[in-house]
């Protein structure tokens, strides 16, 4: 599983283009999205995204794995699947009249400057869930292996 930190700076993104995001958490994560101002959240753990969510234009699959295919179903045709973890099943992209790739980040310094940009305006807020010193770094590093970390994790150089 991608870590919560990685697709939250993302939610900001999308709202900030004007997006309208539907989006699965579980537990704590529910809330944490809510706040982050996703339109629609949905608990994976206790609803079946599939029942709930029809006829999307764009999936972003952060998860991969057996809930990959699922994803699919969601999607209306010609619409688009993007995983960030795994390339996407080409039979399913076919069977549901998709298109459906695996993509990358693109760290581009334009990229960076529209990010502070964003964060310069408010848009984007990262979330920290954790701060500790350069001594501490082996404890940050088994907070995060530990995972459930909401937030990012900072180490304070000074």
């Amino acid at each position: 599983r991608i870590p919560a930190e990685y697709w939250r700076n993302r939610i900001q993104m999308a709202k900030a283009m004007g997006v309208y995001v539907i989006g699965t958490a579980s537990g704590k994560g529910i809330d944490l999205i809510k706040n982050l101002g996703i339109d629609e959240a949905i608990d994976y753990k206790n609803q079946d995204f599939t029942a709930l969510v029809k006829n999307v234009d764009v999936v972003v699959d952060c998860a991969g794995g057996p809930s990959q295919a699922k994803l699919f179903e969601v999607l209306k045709k010609g619409g688009k699947l993007l995983s960030i973890t795994m390339p996407p099943s080409a039979e399913l992209a076919q069977q549901f009249e998709v298109e459906a790739r695996f993509v990358s980040s693109n760290l581009s310094h334009k990229n960076l400057a529209f990010g502070l940009q964003l964060v310069e305006q408010g848009k984007l807020k990262p979330a920290i869930s954790q701060k500790f010193t350069l001594n501490e770094a082996a404890k940050a590093q088994d907070a995060v292996s530990a995972g459930g970390v909401n937030g990012k994790i900072v180490i304070l150089v000074e």
